[in-house]
């Protein structure tokens, strides 16, 4: 379950957006917090510690990039990319530094809302505190040879060396590495990911696929699990 109270920051400085979307996410339910520029919204999501971040790439003070850049040092707190039309290279970039998903402006808020709660319940194990959820995921843990997967605390190791990841990044190397040598094409890739009935295209897919690969590869540059089979999709080595 969701909590119904959960706390989303909104960083953007468009006031209109804020006015709008604040509305739209209270009648869901979330606790909201906002702020009009980055350097504020780092500050305020440090010491507020939200359950998701909705985030504006082009902003006064510290940008989106900035802001998320600063936030990675810490904190793996889900983060929604919002951009504009025209910003594809800014949305690559992000997915590589570490965002979560990105909307397009001007955006639905309808389907925001439907990224927000996928989002926090593909999150929600995590913060999981009580003693019967904790045994369940006690049992929750997965060895694929060097590789180690733990679904309530989200910790995956390699070899014994953590390797930290997005909720995003985690889906979609479990969902390849649960079945070796098996092929995953895009579409079953997102729906893995994202849920279904969400629109993700096939370079957001790619952006994951390249954040994961490097990440194992800093921590084993000999790391080559993930295959690529072009023009159809991507898969786990079985051995």
């Amino acid at each position: 379950m969701i909590a119904q109270n959960a706390k989303i920051t909104l960083v953007d400085d468009d006031r209109n957006i804020l006015t709008s979307v604040s509305m739209a996410l209270e009648a869901e339910g979330y606790e909201i917090s906002t702020f009009n520029d980055g350097e504020a919204g780092l500050k305020g999501i440090m010491e507020g510690e939200p359950d998701l971040v909705v985030l504006d790439i082009k902003m006064p003070r510290m940008n989106g990039m900035e802001v998320l850049e600063k936030l990675r040092e810490t904190s793996q707190i889900p983060v929604i990319f919002l951009t504009s039309k025209d910003d594809e290279i800014d949305e690559v970039l992000g997915l590589r530094m570490g965002a979560d998903d990105y909307i397009t402006k001007p955006f639905s808020q309808r389907l925001l809302i439907e990224r927000i709660r996928s989002l926090l319940r593909r999150n929600a194990i995590r913060q999981s505190t009580e003693p019967a959820a904790k045994k369940e995921a006690d049992e929750q843990k997965y060895v694929y040879g060097p590789l180690e997967m733990d679904d309530a605390r989200h910790i995956c190791t390699w070899n014994g060396q953590t390797v930290n990841l997005t909720v995003t990044e985690y889906l979609l190397l479990k969902s390849m590495a649960g079945r070796p040598g098996i092929v995953r094409n895009r579409d079953q890739l997102i729906d893995m990911a994202y849920g279904e009935n969400i629109y993700v295209d096939d370079r957001t897919v790619d952006s994951h696929i390249k954040r994961l690969r490097k990440k194992f590869k800093n921590v084993d540059p000999e790391f080559n699990q993930i295959e690529t089979l072009y023009g159809v999709g991507y898969k786990y080595k079985e051995h």
